[in-house]
C-alpha cells in the first residue's frame, strides 16, 4: 500500500505544484517530495501529465447510478449511488433527503447506519421545517413546524448519521437551531422566505450556511435584501451554489463569489430520474424537472461544476477546486479531507485538461 504518484500537476488546496511526487502510505498522504527521492519500496504510478486534486466533496446530492435514495432507501441503492458518485471524482458526499414523513426519515437513517462507507459522510435533511412559500420541488403535505421532542428523538436515534439540516429560520426558533448544533448537525438556511432581519437572527442562533444560494429563498431586493443579503453581510456564514448556469446565471455566480470569496462552495444538487412515489424527477437534456415541468435538480457532477466556474465565471482552477473540496470540508469539520497534505486522507481525483476523470483514489486505493 506504499505508492508514489508522479508526472502530474498537483493542486494541494494551498498551492499548485509541478515536478513533485505524492507519497501515499496505506490510506494517508505521507509527504510531497522530489521524484529523485522516491523510496525503493514504493509502487510508482505515472499520472500521465494530468492534474491531481483532493477528492471532491458534495454536501447535497440526492441520487445517482439509477437510484433516487429517498425513493428507494435500500442497501443496494446506496451501493449503486456511492459507486456512481465516486467514479465522477467525488470521494465524500452527503445524501440529500427532501421533506418527508418521519417513517421515511427513520428508514433512510437505518440504511445509512447499517451500511457504512468512507465516501458516505452522512445525510443532509432538507426540511421538513421549511417555508411553504419557498418549497420549490418539496411536497407541501410534509411541511411542518418543529416539535422539539420529536426532532431530538430523530437526531439522537440517527447517532451522527444526520450531518446537515436545511431549515427556514423564520419557522425555527433559536432553541431548535441550538439543539441541532449541540448534536453536531450543521444547520443551513434554505427553502426560506425570511426577511433580512429574520435570516440575520437565525445566523446569530447558530445557522452556519445557506442552501443553494438564490434558489428557493427570499430574493435580494433593494427594500429588503432577504436571505441572500443577510448571507452576504454576515462574515462567517457559508453558502452553497449550483453552478450549472440554469439554477443560477453564471453572472450571478460571479457576483456572489466576489462578495463571499472563500465562504462560497459548490454543490451538485443532482437528482436521478425517478418516475414513481412522492418525488418524481424527469430527465431532460440539461436538467431534471418535476412531471409538471418545474425545475427540480441538476445534472451536474462536482467536477463539471468546477469546470463551469473556470470556463464561465473566470474563477482560477485552483480556487474552483477549493470551492469543491477545502471549503465544504471546513464547513462540516472534516479536518482530514479537502487538501493534499501529510496526514490527510489519500482521497484523490486525477483528471485531464478536458476535465475528464482518469483515476480516482479512495482510502489510498485506485479502484474506481
Amino acid at each position: 500500500m506504499l505508492k508514489a504518484l508522479i508526472n502530474a500537476t498537483i493542486f494541494t488546496g494551498n498551492e499548485t505544484l509541478a515536478g513533485k511526487t505524492i507519497l501515499i502510505n496505506n490510506d494517508r498522504i505521507e509527504s510531497i517530495i522530489d521524484p529523485a527521492s522516491i523510496p525503493k519500496n514504493y509502487e510508482v504510478i505515472d499520472c500521465g501529465g494530468n492534474y491531481i486534486a483532493p477528492g471532491l466533496l458534495d454536501l447535497q446530492i440526492a441520487g445517482s447510478g439509477g437510484f433516487l435514495f429517498s425513493a428507494e432507501p435500500t442497501a443496494k441503492a446506496l451501493q449503486a449511488i456511492t459507486e456512481s458518485i465516486i467514479k465522477t471524482g467525488t470521494t465524500g458526499f452527503l445524501i440529500a433527503i427532501p421533506t418527508n414523513s418521519p417513517d421515511v426519515y427513520r428508514n433512510i437513517i437505518k440504511t445509512v447506519k447499517a451500511n457504512p462507507h468512507p465516501a458516505v459522510l452522512g445525510l443532509h435533511l432538507e426540511g421538513p421545517y421549511i417555508s411553504p412559500a419557498r418549497k420549490g420541488a418539496h411536497m407541501k403535505d410534509y411541511l411542518k413546524h418543529p416539535i422539539k421532542d420529536e426532532l431530538e428523538a430523530l437526531i439522537k436515534g440517527a447517532e451522527g448519521a444526520v450531518r446537515m439540516m436545511t431549515v427556514a429560520p423564520e419557522i425555527c426558533s433559536g432553541e431548535i437551531v441550538r439543539l441541532l448544533n449541540d448534536h453536531g448537525v450543521v444547520v443551513a438556511a434554505g427553502h426560506s422566505n425570511a426577511t433580512f432581519r429574520e435570516a440575520a437572527e437565525g445566523f446569530k442562533w447558530g445557522i452556519k450556511t445557506t442552501t443553494h444560494l438564490f434558489n428557493a429563498m427570499s430574493q435580494l431586493h433593494h427594500r429588503d435584501p432577504g436571505l441572500p443579503g443577510a448571507t452576504f453581510e454576515t462574515e462567517n456564514i457559508f453558502a452553497s451554489i449550483i453552478a450549472d448556469g440554469i439554477h443560477v446565471d453564471y453572472n450571478t455566480v460571479s457576483i456572489a463569489k466576489k462578495i463571499m470569496k472563500d465562504r462560497l462552495y459548490l454543490i451538485s444538487d443532482a437528482v436521478e430520474e425517478n418516475l414513481h412515489g412522492s418525488y418524481q424527477h424527469v430527465k431532460k437534456h440539461d436538467r431534471f424537472t418535476l412531471p409538471d415541468g418545474t425545475l427540480s435538480g441538476s445534472k451536474l457532477t462536482m467536477l463539471k461544476a468546477v469546470r463551469n466556474c473556470v470556463e464561465h465565471v473566470d474563477i482560477p482552477l485552483d480556487e474552483a477546486l477549493r470551492m469543491a473540496s477545502a471549503y465544504p470540508a471546513r464547513l462540516i469539520n472534516e479536518s482530514d479531507r479537502g487538501k493534499i497534505a501529510p496526514g490527510y486522507r489519500a482521497d484523490l481525483v486525477v483528471f485531464n485538461r478536458d476535465f475528464e476523470v482518469k483515476q480516482v483514489c479512495l482510502d489510498g486505493v485506485f479502484n474506481f
